[in-house]
């Protein structure tokens, strides 16, 4: 009886993770099937075909999009990243006074609804008479990022042993070359991660995107968007599936270079 309902139990956990993984894959899988579509319509499925990917690089309007989501992206993040660290830095290593003030003003972007912050963004750069374009869109990026970084980073400093800083600095190392040699090497991954989480929401983003950008700076999120009032070629699903197997496989390769890493570190120990 017991190995009846255990074998129940697994069926039924089955087709729970399946539907799961079809509610979340389809999509993207219908996206990929439709970029091989002879119709230009993309309605249903006529035949098979690889012309849009020729196609695709003709769309000038759409890449120069994607390059822009690119710039901006890449810019955002690095910004992100060096601001966002040094504030994490400097707010786990020193106490003053206001630290929780700016620790909770932190969450703010993080909590307020993006049209909120996309209005409020607007009229800064209005204000400021900052132009409307790729550096407005950069600046706009940017603020939403940092908080991620800062929090990401926290993580990593919640378990550092400031003694290990101390040994380095009993040894004769200034505070910059143990920031660099001893202090970043450790919290290298909770950097590089906030960096990617940063990058992943900026080529994301729409809302933000759409009241800081200005004529010739269109990203391709707000291309796309344009483009559903027309209806979405079969190039813009060719641009989507290349960008798709391109991420998957630096997801692959990142996680054999983990999993090489990982043996050759346990190999070495058991040496």
């Amino acid at each position: 009886m017991k190995g009846k309902k255990k074998a129940s139990g697994k069926v039924v956990s089955g087709i729970y993770n399946l539907l799961v993984y079809a509610f979340l894959y389809l999509p993207i899988g219908v996206v990929i099937l439709f970029s091989f579509n002879t119709s230009k319509r993309n309605i249903v499925m006529e035949g098979f075909t690889l012309e849009w990917y020729g196609k695709l690089f003709e769309n000038e309007p759409l890449l120069q999009a994607y390059g822009n989501t690119l710039i901006v992206g890449l810019c955002s993040t690095l910004i992100a990243t060096i601001i966002g660290t040094l504030a994490s830095y400097g707010m786990s290593k020193f106490k003053f006074r206001g630290k929780s003030i700016i620790d909770t003003l932190l969450y703010i972007p993080v909590v307020i609804p993006e049209i909120v912050l996309g209005i409020s963004l607007l009229a800064i750069f209005n204000l400021s008479r900052i132009p409307m374009g790729l550096i407005s869109l950069v600046i706009a990026h940017a603020t939403f990022c940092i908080p991620f970084v800062v929090f990401t980073v926290n993580a990593r400093f919640a378990g550092f042993d400031k003694s290990v800083e101390e040994a380095a600095m009993d040894l004769g190392a200034g505070r910059i070359k143990t920031f660099f040699t001893v202090t970043l090497p450790i919290i290298l991954p909770g950097v590089i991660s906030g960096a990617f989480l940063s990058f992943t929401l900026s080529i994301d983003d729409i809302i933000i995107s759409f009241f800081t950008t200005g004529p010739g700076s269109n990203t391709y999120p707000l291309k796309v968007m344009e483009l559903t009032k027309t209806g979405i070629t079969p190039d813009v699903y060719a641009l989507s599936t290349i960008v798709l197997i391109v991420t998957v496989t630096l997801v692959i390769a990142a996680q054999r270079d983990t999993k090489n890493s990982k043996y050759k570190k346990n190999k070495a120990t058991t040496l």
